[in-house]
């Protein structure tokens, strides 16, 4: 017998009534957190066997006498205190189901009981006594810190009456726009207003028109409108582009003076074929000890905007560049941007520089970090670049395919060393000039594009190893790092768990690069098969975020201690940050306050998330506006998602993603196996689960909410029920009649109404 073992069988067994109170006092004392069984057993040293039985049946009882809560399947959490004064986020929904998040637990707030807080209000609430049987209820009593927010929507404006229909997820309400107060708005138009009235006693906010945005459906207002539904900037300051304006674009002799000169050495850029910020370059040449010389040049946006100033003020706030499907909104001022800051061909410009010496197997020689000047001889979309790779002739040729061949030298030695392949297709589409999308295509990764990334990486790398890695008994200067922490080992099993359903094995444990190299295997096996995209899509969910932070973790997914963003400074603030950072130390200065940086690095964490967040809502806009042109037609898709209100389809054509709700699986009442990730017929035993190959019909396509709804076609070709196709349609979910159609007969069956996505 195995010593541990040999100490959970000799341990005394408690009685209940000890076991009792040691896990209430645990979970008093832990209060903000929950706990699984086991760790509860542990924390109680409940590790005799028979007691492990005990505690299982006895939190049983206690969540049965309402002394604890089950948060999750398993998971157990200490009440809060009721009857007590408590402070949370006040978490308003179009549903109807108000409530306050308190140290991670939601109450419910009745509407009589909000006091109209908005979504994401810090408020003070009364947490009533919990009656058995019932979940707790909180009520409003002060609305702390409101928070600022505006809401999108059309107007509706008549003779005496004007309001905002909204398209928001957090108020259900429309908001009442006295006629004064409407900025020219006019019924149909897309505009921004925020609330300054609500009165206790009335059913709809007072508000006010804060911009018009141009009418529904068209391109430019529902565009806009996506920004603004994330607080993300549509439009430019004037006094920054005049500040812009004014910014002289000439180098003159004492600045090269400064510089290392690079002008007479080949230098290209490969960009995307409607690029126009070009703000990275690669030089080359070779040396003569036959090594070679690679320059990675970025553009030097810190010569030109000054601390402080109204253009870098602009800039730190944005944060980031955001890319929506037709248009870019940059971070700078498009006479910086696309102008003085961008690398074009045949121009002189100023760029701060990882120069590597590498030999024939790309390894690093040595290296050096400075401010250069530079001309680029050629501009090279990535398909040129491509062609060049491929058929081995074209405009610096030699040189093209010298770096080709480094950096495929380097990308083997980086997924050898552990690095993740995680590549999933990127949807594109092709639009007319009225912005409507006519045709959907890949964006493919290939040989040119991995070309630049490598180099990328390698300027990153060396610049974040450069301040973070210090000789022994020094310390490190405060930096930006971009890094990536390791994945919850919960994720990666459940992940895991849903690739064997595939028939592919995952490890999960052992060291980062053997459980790397397991997903990199499992990803290459995938290509060109059905669950390819979707097991891409796992795998990526599965993973930490990456994250801007003064404290270095490393990147995990890069395989890498050290880790930066300094390659882009024209469309990522960080970027320009880590620019004047390396500036400073070169010149000596001591390490920065490394609380602000971290300030800094925070926001730009934050808005690197809503400009994503933007960039997808705008992806699913265009995903609905392409499939509403095609109502009624037929396609074959995969299962991507399954809840409790039916399964996603994405469609192996266009990677458009649809919901089959539940209700409209006439032929049985459906169960949903959380577990197993599939929803399963009590008659016929028909079952839908994540992977399954099916057959749908475009049904529904609502631009407004972003969503579509599919048909399920089944075997003799026809819809699983009759379906009437519409192009814009109320969610069913909505409607009481579809509810009391849809309602749960017992068990885990989950056929009821409420929008869930």
């Amino acid at each position: 017998m195995k010593k541990k073992d040999m100490t959970e069988a000799t341990a005394p067994r408690m009685k209940k009534k000890e076991l009792q109170e040691k896990v209430m006092n645990f979970m008093e004392r832990e209060s903000r957190q929950a706990f699984n069984y086991k760790q509860i057993a542990y924390a109680v040293g409940a590790t005799h066997p028979a007691n492990r039985m005990d505690l299982i049946n006895l939190l049983d009882e206690l969540v049965a006498l309402d002394l604890i809560q089950e948060v999750s399947l398993g998971r157990y959490k200490a009440i809060a205190n009721r009857g007590t004064e408590n402070v949370g986020l006040f978490v308003r929904r179009s549903n109807g189901r108000n409530g306050v998040m308190i140290d991670d637990e939601l109450i419910l707030v009745a509407e009589r009981n909000s006091m109209h807080a908005l979504n994401g209000d810090k408020v003070k609430v009364e947490i009533s006594a919990r009656r058995k049987g019932q979940e707790p209820e909180a009520k409003v009593i002060e609305i702390i810190e409101p928070k600022d927010q505006v809401f999108i929507g059309t107007l509706n404006v008549e003779r005496d009456y004007a309001a905002l229909v909204t398209d928001s997820k957090f108020l259900a309400a429309d908001i009442i726009i006295p006629r004064s107060k409407l900025k020219g708005g006019k019924s149909g138009d897309k505009a921004i207003a925020r609330i300054v009235q609500w009165r206790d006693e009335e059913m709809n906010p007072r508000g006010e028109v804060v911009d018009i945005l141009g009418r529904k459906g068209e391109n430019t207002a529902e565009m806009h409108a996506i920004l603004a539904e994330f607080g993300l900037p549509y439009k430019y300051p004037d006094n920054v582009e005049k500040a812009a304006d004014k910014i002289d674009a000439g180098i003159t002799p004492e600045e090269v003076a400064k510089r290392e000169d690079f002008r007479g050495v080949t230098t290209f850029t490969i960009d995307p074929r409607d690029a126009k910020d070009f703000d990275d370059a690669l030089s080359i040449r070779q040396l003569a000890n036959g090594n070679w010389e690679v320059g990675v040049h970025i553009a030097d946006v810190t010569h030109y905007v000054q601390p402080n100033t109204v253009i870098d003020r602009e800039a730190q706030s944005r944060a980031t560049s955001v890319y929506l499907v037709d248009r870019t909104i940059p971070m700078l001022p498009e006479r910086l941007s696309n102008g003085i800051c961008s690398l074009r061909p045949d121009e002189e410009k100023l760029t701060f520089s990882a120069i590597f010496e590498l030999d024939a197997k790309a390894n690093v020689i040595n290296y050096r970090i400075g401010r250069t000047v530079i001309c680029s001889n050629r501009r090279f979309t990535y398909e040129e670049a491509q062609a060049i790779i491929e058929t081995g002739e074209g405009d610096f040729c030699k040189e093209v395919l010298t770096l080709d061949k480094l950096a495929k030298e380097l990308r083997r030695r980086r997924y050898d060393n552990g690095a993740l392949e995680l590549d999933r297709a990127e949807v594109r589409f092709e639009i007319d000039k009225d912005g409507h999308p006519i045709d959907v295509y890949f964006k493919e990764s290939k040989d040119a594009n991995k070309l630049i990334e490598e180099f990328m990486l390698l300027a990153n790398l060396t610049v974040a190893e450069s301040i973070g890695k210090v000789p022994k008994g020094k310390k490190a200067k405060s930096f930006v790092y971009r890094v990536h922490d390791n994945p919850d080992p919960e994720k990666i099993n459940n992940f895991s768990l849903i690739a064997l359903r595939f028939g592919h094995k995952v490890k999960t444990e052992g060291s980062v690069k053997e459980v790397n190299k397991s997903l990199n295997r499992l990803l290459r096996d995938v290509k060109g098969r059905g669950e390819e995209n979707m097991l891409a899509m796992l795998a990526i969910r599965s993973m930490a975020k990456a994250v801007y932070t003064t404290d270095n973790v490393g990147h995990y997914g890069l395989a890498l201690p050290f880790y930066t963003h300094f390659t882009s400074p024209i469309r990522r603030y960080p970027d320009m940050m880590v620019h004047r950072l390396l500036a400073k130390y070169a010149e000596g200065a001591r390490s920065v306050d490394k609380l602000k940086l971290e300030d800094q690095c925070k926001h730009s964490s934050d808005m690197e998330q809503l400009a994503a967040n933007a960039e997808r809502a705008s992806i699913r806009y265009k995903q609905v506006e392409y499939m509403r042109d095609r109502l009624g037609e037929i396609y074959e898709g995969v299962i991507s998602g399954v809840t409790e209100w039916g399964f996603y389809v994405e469609l192996n054509d266009s990677k458009c993603e649809g919901l089959v709700p539940v209700r409209d699986l006439a032929d049985d009442y459906y169960d949903y196996d959380e577990k197993n990730y599939c929803l399963t017929g009590r008659k016929y035993h028909n079952k839908y689960t994540l992977g399954d190959i099916v057959k749908v019909q475009v049904a529904r396509a609502d631009l407004d909410h972003k969503q579509l709804d599919f048909a399920l076609i089944n075997d003799e070709g026809n819809p699983n029920r009759p379906l009437r196709v519409g192009k814009e349609s109320k969610n069913p979910r909505h409607n009481p009649r579809d509810r009391k159609k849809s309602r749960s007969r017992g068990g885990n069956s989950r056929r009821r109404g409420g929008d869930k996505r």
